[in-house]
């Protein structure tokens, strides 16, 4: 592999890292923050991406934007309120809702699987066109999405410091708690839900005008791509404070695109790729506690090699 090569590969990486890892900073909020696993991220990343797709062809792509970000904050309402409404567990208003929104996304499509944006304008071309002849003209999709990832890191290391945000919190830390505080758990689970889904929209539409293209199964597993992302980035930079935690959620996402650029270098077949992000959700999630246990397996070794020892 030449340094170009490289070059090119840890570039793609960083390109599809930083759109991902919009969605990584979603789960930081629903996740990590209000403690609900929400697997309704699938559909709406798909969601955002149909919806953003539909205003750019029309020749609206900033508008795409705020209306894939209003679509996604609709899903997390659903989601939010057969949770908290209905009384339905999290984890199946999850699945209920991205079930649904498949059919809603063919429909916002145009009764259709996929849609071209090969001519259409979007806030990557015109980033393209205001970076001409200039040093920085290859990277305008960098540029794009590191702007965007630095607003929403922003707004949640501001967002998480008001009392709204410090609710929030505290709803995932004890609700019980917040209960007896006279705050209302449900109305910060909502609102919670729909800035962390309003996050996702945002993603599914950068990655939709990014690829020019939009097809019905461009979420598909995200969610699973987004927790190993996190857990990752928890394991780099997962104490401190807010911005540092935002931060290593977005490092994370890096480190899981370079890993998965590097599988497709190697020309692995494209039925493996499922089979390499589930090694790597695996690895994820096991090492901080192998990591943890290291010490005691340790001493259970050297007391066993030590025992060997005084019987021979």
């Amino acid at each position: 592999m030449t340094i170009g090569s490289a070059m090119g590969l840890v570039q793609t990486a960083l390109e599809l890292g930083l759109i991902s890892s919009l969605t990584v900073l979603s789960l930081f909020l629903s996740y990590t923050m209000l403690n609900v696993c929400d697997l309704s991220t699938d559909g709406c990343f798909t969601l955002g991406a149909s919806v953003g797709a539909v205003f750019a062809i029309s020749g609206h792509p900033y508008l795409a934007i705020v209306m894939a970000m209003v679509s996604g904050m609709c899903s997390g309402f659903i989601t939010a309120f057969l949770q908290t409404k209905l009384g339905i567990n999290s984890l199946l208003s999850g699945i209920i809702v991205n079930t649904g929104l498949y059919s809603i996304n063919i429909a916002v499509m145009g009764n259709s699987s996929l849609l071209n944006m090969n001519t259409t304008v979007t806030v990557f071309t015109k980033m393209k066109d205001l970076l001409a002849k200039t040093p920085l003209a290859g990277q305008f999709k960098i540029i794009v999405a590191a702007i965007a990832v630095v607003c929403v890191i922003i707004f949640l290391s501001l967002f998480l410091r008001t009392r709204l945000g410090l609710a929030i919190r505290a709803t995932g830390n004890n609700p019980d708690m917040v209960r007896s505080s006279s705050i209302n758990p449900v109305f910060t689970i909502i609102i919670g839900l729909c800035i962390s889904n309003a996050i996702t929209g945002l993603s599914g539409c950068l990655m939709a005008q990014s690829q020019k293209s939009v097809n019905i199964d461009i979420g598909t597993g995200m969610v699973t791509i987004a927790l190993a992302s996190l857990l990752i980035g928890n394991a780099f930079l997962g104490k401190g404070k807010i911005p540092v935690r935002a931060c290593g959620a977005v490092l994370g996402a890096f480190v899981f695109r370079l890993v998965y650029t590097i599988a497709l270098r190697f020309d692995m077949p494209a039925f493996m790729l499922k089979l390499v992000s589930a090694i790597i959700v695996v690895i994820a999630i096991a090492g901080p506690y192998l990591k943890s246990r290291f010490p005691e397996m340790k001493r259970r070794m050297n007391a066993k090699t030590a025992e060997r020892g005084r019987n021979a």
